[in-house]
């Protein structure tokens, strides 16, 4: 099943209550998330306590222009909530020692210059919209992204 999809970074790290209450307010959130008075066949995932993952299966439903504004007043509701960014699209996700680390993309220069990350670290495509994308092109080398400018 391909579902379409949306990402959010999460700016930083939630403690361990945040998490329980963050969880459970997205699960009260898809459950109730609906297009044109129909529910949607939907889910979230929580990547590494990182990156959130909103799932829709549009074979039963599509997400409409208004289920879509829903889902971005709940976003800008947790971003108020619990203090973090979701919405900066100039978050980068990349993964260091099997963890999703965050940054911002003008730290990106300088994590280079001091080797935390190279041209082959692997950088979270957050674009992508079908959760077929996931397991293919989510995960990209930073050189075969737009962050390869920063590589002199």
């Amino acid at each position: 099943m391909n579902e379409r999809i949306w990402i959010y970074t999460l700016s930083n790290e939630l403690t361990n209550e945040q998490l329980v209450d963050f969880k459970n307010r997205c699960q009260t959130f898809v459950s109730g998330w609906t297009a044109h008075d129909v529910s949607l066949d939907a889910a979230f995932e929580l990547y590494q306590n990182r990156l959130l993952i909103f799932k829709v299966n549009e074979e039963k439903y599509n997400a409409s222009g208004c289920s879509i504004d829903k889902q971005l007043r709940f976003i800008k509701e947790l971003e108020q909530v619990f203090s973090v960014e979701l919405l900066n699209r100039l978050l980068v996700a990349y993964e260091h020692n099997n963890q999703v680390e965050v940054v911002k993309a003008s730290q990106i220069k300088d994590l280079l210059a001091v080797n935390t990350i190279s041209s082959n670290t692997l950088v979270f495509d957050n674009t992508i919209t079908e959760s077929n994308q996931l397991a293919t092109k989510w995960k990209q080398p930073l050189e075969a992204t737009w962050l390869a400018k920063y590589l002199g």
